[in-house]
């Protein structure tokens, strides 16, 4: 077992990662079976077939003459079953997380050896004892040699692996890797391309980014939930990432508390840090406070009120992420809104497909049917959205978002908006893209996700390779409509209207 968990680090480590497979090239789910099963056994199956062989080897070490079968086979079993959950508690939330992968591998690896040698002193107790000691001392000078060596060929886990995951054989040496943190519940990587980007890298994929793309839609979340409220005293942030949304957050003048819920301690802790410049080193600032939990147990155990809260989670089809995009979630995050509050959502239309986003909008404006899609797109192509729901059916008024925008005090604001291309509230407000009534007819067959079925998660990942995000919100824009200008969705002064009018039938901002 020594040697089978030194093959296993050995193989997820060394070999699995740099098999020259491009998983992009498929888009059947069975062929993606096929090379995680593979996978899989390669890795596995060695020390899955001697710790199956361990068992009838345990009963008949303890087992005695006379004893009732049903009582061994029984005591053995409770005892393998209570160390089998120890030992995977453990391993996953104290070893990994104290240790790291490497170290742990290694102590696991002589933890076996030290239980084969209890399992031979009786033996060596039995035979001569002058002969038992020297055998006894041989062996055991031999399994320290053998293990020894085992436990120091354990590699470290890659940087790269923890960035790219999957994608390791066709995307490493893109950037520097310079940071990698196995965390309590994520394993997490920062990197930086030639050109300066700053990558944040959460489940072997990119999360979050200083790209213009992404910096783009992380502001438009975080200024529209702060600049569209009645009040804006508190907010909350479901998610941390590179911290771009909840620093565009924190730079309200009016703010008086904000608050991160993430479920990663090394999110804000280390990453948030790296990205100090895109953020305002928000975990710094005085009026933000960290909460280390699940966004969903948080929302659904809290008794504070927020004027707005946002929400950026990761891809759909990664566990637990679904859990974010349930009616039943919605429902009760708008019920820790004050009146007049707002909730803002990503939903990404690139690597989904047209169910999942369909299920994501759908379910979204099942609990807030007062609200809007706004675009955050590439040169006029489909990229991904921002969600925006409204507690109360009360229309947005433009004036006070100009107002807002143009006082002194919100220069810092404006700047950061005009960094991403927005230089008033009209630019802002002229990426809608659709209400609820104008997308009935492209909704009409999406699917509910909802705490019972989680059908989302299933949507979501049978497009793990598919970038269609453009042929997605070109079905959404046409099956709507078209954009046209939504009459009482917006009210302000005439002038204003007009203006916003013109803009978003232009198409210019999305």
């Amino acid at each position: 077992l020594s040697a089978a968990m030194a093959w296993a680090a050995y193989t997820l480590t060394r070999s699995l990662p740099y098999w020259p497979i491009d998983v992009t090239l498929s888009n059947d789910p069975w062929i993606k079976l096929q090379v995680d099963m593979v996978r899989a056994l390669w890795a596995v199956l060695p020390a899955a077939i001697l710790w199956g062989a361990s068992f009838p080897l345990a009963l008949a070490s303890v087992a005695s003459e006379g004893e009732d079968p049903g009582r061994l086979v029984g005591r053995v079993y409770a005892a393998n079953t209570v160390g089998a959950i120890a030992g995977s508690l453990s391993a996953s939330l104290l070893l990994v997380y104290f240790f790291g992968t490497q170290h742990s591998q290694q102590f696991l690896i002589g933890l076996s050896a030290v239980s084969a040698l209890f399992m031979l002193a009786p033996l060596a107790a039995e035979d001569d004892p002058e002969k038992g000691k020297l055998s006894a001392l041989l062996t055991v000078l031999l399994v320290l040699v053998a293990v020894g060596m085992l436990a120091y060929r354990v590699p470290a886990v890659p940087n790269e692996l923890v960035a790219y995951g999957r994608f390791l054989p066709t995307r490493n040496g893109q950037g520097d890797v310079f940071y990698m943190g196995e965390g309590l519940q994520a394993s997490v990587a920062v990197s930086r391309l030639p050109n300066g980007t700053l990558n944040y890298h959460n489940a072997g994929k990119v999360q979050a980014s200083s790209d213009p793309a992404d910096m783009r839609l992380q502001r438009m979340l975080g200024h529209l939930v702060t600049l569209l409220p009645d009040q804006q005293r508190t907010f909350l942030v479901i998610g941390c990432g590179a911290g771009v949304t909840a620093g565009a957050v924190s730079i309200e003048p009016k703010l008086e508390s904000e608050t991160i819920a993430e479920i990663e301690p090394l999110v804000p802790s280390v990453v948030s840090t790296y990205f100090g410049e895109h953020n305002y080193n928000v975990v710094k600032n005085p009026k933000v406070h960290v909460e280390i939990d699940d966004g969903r147990h948080f929302v659904f155990t809290t008794k504070m009120k927020f004027d707005g809260i946002t929400s950026d989670p990761l891809d759909p089809w990664v566990k637990g992420a679904a859990m974010l995009y349930t009616r039943e979630y919605f429902e009760a995050a708008k019920e820790h809104l004050n009146p007049g509050g707002v909730y803002t959502l990503f939903v990404q239309m690139y690597e989904s497909n047209e169910a999942a986003v369909k299920s994501e909008v759908a379910t979204f404006f099942k609990a807030f049917p007062h609200g809007g899609v706004f675009a955050n797109n590439i040169q006029g192509t489909g990229y991904d959205l921002v969600l925006v729901g409204l507690r109360d059916d009360k229309p947005i008024d433009v004036d006070r978002f100009t107002q807002r925008l143009s006082s002194p005090e919100y220069a810092q604001v404006a700047q950061s908006l005009r960094e991403i291309g927005f230089f008033s509230a009209v630019d802002v407000l002229a990426t809608f893209a659709g209400r609820p009534i104008d997308l009935q007819p492209w909704l009409a067959d999406a699917t509910i996700n909802s705490d019972r079925n989680l059908r989302l998660q299933y949507l979501a990942g049978m497009s793990l390779n598919l970038y269609q995000a453009d042929a997605i919100y070109q079905s959404m824009v046409s099956r709507g409509g078209g954009v046209k200008y939504p009459e009482g969705f917006f009210t302000g002064s005439p002038g204003i209207i007009d203006v916003l009018k013109q803009a978003i039938q232009s198409g210019q901002f999305r």
